[in-house]
């Protein structure tokens, strides 16, 4: 009885054993199974079409003009050419989106909404901060935070701490609820009531069940992402690049699937490498509609990680190093080549003067990726609020209004877009909204429905994650944090890339900008719609490649 009994403890240790040593592979396996949807083979899209012949009513200065918004998901400053520099020091170019730049307005200081993807891109469409939509944090699946501390705890991490767990009383909705609020007005539905064709392609990331899709946030159609893959990872066209020392990364390719679906019917297979699939659709609606105004927002995946290429791209990119680089390398490729495809229909479609182009990205490029240069000059990655997380292109063509070879210098944000868009298509801002962003127009054309350049008039600038705020007013730049309890202060006209912390030789220029801050937090509107559940420990000079010593800078990031 007793040797029995003894056997039997032995195999319960021995099993035990074995399910902590690989309690990784086990988590990942049940995510995966979990989160798999039902993905069928892949079919035709049926997008909405015009069918009126052409007439006067759909020509120049009657009808107003056609919109695409192209925005890219976590590209770096330094990935494309125009401000002379590109992936793999110059090694890669990206001369469509330099075209389109050259044949419109570049604005020179441009930002994102945030240094995350999601709260970034509910401004974009909104015009609105978070202290007015409620909408601070990065929906992120239930079973991904304690994954990625197991991985963590797992590796030799390089950061000095690590990520704090916060406890949450406040009950966290599940992740498809995690969405903008639906009484918020987007571009696609100021538009839709200007009489515009309104459709999305692409990543959404701004809730997923009923009353957040595409669909109930003011698009007609939406070809949406509905996981992460650009290939299937054994496509004999794809070639991967795992990157084995970001923690996250194990999720991503054990969790994400090759899938789409289109208005909410379904998942099925897309039609190929997603930046080349959801551009040979974004050409479909162009043709479909080009004898009525459309809106169409083009939410590239590129060049968020997993890093997956066709071989096509990475054999023509050339003999980069790192592997993870020249995979990266392809991405900007094919993502250069998606701006070249799109600006060549609506020349062959007769469009391009009379339609507005907008090229952007969500955030800055990620450190961890293990890439040092994406964002050069400027310090800082996707989730800080350095300007290597915040500055992005925005690159606006429009022929018939904007002149070409614009270069604008004033601070301007992604909360701008909207009413933007607005002054140019004679579209109605949303009734009983605070709007936050301003008319870019009078910047881009000198002058702009009675206004001009000269009377455009914002000094400054609001970004929040939780406890880690920054503002920007005029020249100078604010960060606050509470953990690590700092302020770091810069005068961006002198300092653009944030090398000099002047936040103890300029202490009334401090107070002036915290002055500012708590302004801002005591006019918010709406509190966050769910708590932050953590902090990750981000260093900002180093990629998480590289090892962090004392003394480095960090930061950490509320979500």
């Amino acid at each position: 009885m007793k040797r029995g009994l003894w056997l039997t403890l032995m195999v319960i240790v021995a099993i035990a054993s074995v399910v902590w040593w690989n309690r990784i592979e086990i988590a990942l396996t049940a995510i995966n199974l979990v989160s798999a949807p039902d993905v069928a083979p892949h079919r035709a899209v049926n997008w909405q079409q015009d069918l009126t012949e052409k007439s006067a009513a759909s020509d120049g200065a009657t009808r107003p003009p056609n919109i695409i918004l192209i925005l890219a998901d976590d590209l770096g400053y330094n990935d494309i050419s125009t401000f002379g520099g590109g992936v793999a020091d110059g090694q890669v170019q990206t001369p469509a989106i330099d075209q389109l730049a050259a044949e419109g307005v570049v604005f020179e200081q441009s930002y994102s909404g945030t240094a995350t993807c999601a709260p970034s891109r509910a401004m974009l469409l909104t015009g609105r901060y978070p202290s007015r939509t409620g909408f601070e944090f990065t929906p992120t699946p239930a079973g991904l935070r304690p994954i990625a501390r197991m991985v963590r705890e797992s590796l030799d991490y390089s950061h000095p701490v690590s990520d704090r767990h916060i406890d949450v009383t406040k009950e966290i909705p599940p992740f498809e609820q995690q969405g903008l609020p639906s009484s918020e007005v987007t571009i696609a539905e100021m538009l839709k009531a200007r009489g515009y064709y309104t459709a999305h392609i692409g990543k959404w990331h701004l809730g997923r069940s009923e009353g957040f899709t595409p669909n109930d946030q003011g698009f007609d159609d939406s070809l949406l992402m509905e996981s992460g893959l650009y290939l299937p990872i054994d496509d004999p066209n794809v070639v991967n690049a795992r990157v084995n020392f970001d923690p996250m990364d194990r999720f991503v390719w054990e969790g994400m699937h090759f899938a789409a679906s289109f208005n909410n019917e379904g998942a099925f297979e897309p039609g190929g490498y997603l930046t080349d699939y959801w551009t040979d659709e974004a050409i479909k609606v162009i043709q479909a509609n080009k004898n009525r105004p459309f809106f169409l927002y083009l939410a590239h995946w590129g060049v968020h990680a997993p890093l997956q290429a066709t071989r096509e791209d990475y054999e023509a990119v050339g003999n980069i190093k790192p592997h993870r680089l020249r995979v990266y390398a392809a991405m900007i490729r094919a993502l250069d080549r998606s701006v070249a495809r799109i600006n060549d229909t609506l020349e062959a479609e007769g469009l391009a003067d009379n339609t507005i182009v907008i090229f952007s990205s969500d955030n800055g490029g990620a450190g961890y990726l293990g890439l040092p240069k994406v964002n050069a000059p400027f310090r800082g990655w996707k989730v800080t609020n350095f300007e290597g997380g915040l500055r992005v292109p925005l690159f606006i063509k429009w022929p018939e209004q904007i002149e070409a070879g614009q270069k604008v210098g004033t601070p301007v944000a992604h909360i701008d877009l909207l009413p933007t868009l607005a002054a140019a298509t004679g579209s109605a801002l949303p009734k009983d909204v605070e709007i936050d962003g301003e008319n870019l127009m009078p910047l881009a054309t000198h002058s702009f429905g009675g206004v001009s350049a000269d009377e455009w008039r914002r000094e400054t600038l609001f970004w929040q994650s939780g406890h880690y705020r920054v503002v920007r007013h005029g020249d100078w730049k604010l960060q606050v944090s509470e953990h690590p309890a700092k302020t770091w202060l810069y005068n961006l006209a002198i300092d653009p890339t944030e090398q000099h912390n002047l936040s103890a030789q300029a202490p009334e220029k401090l107070a002036e900008l915290q002055a500012l801050l708590a302004n801002h937090q005591a006019n918010a509107t709406r509190q966050p719609l769910y708590p932050y559940q953590s902090e990750m420990g981000v260093a900002v000079d180093k990629t998480l490649a590289e090892k962090f010593e004392e003394g480095d800078e960090y930061i950490f990031w509320p979500n």
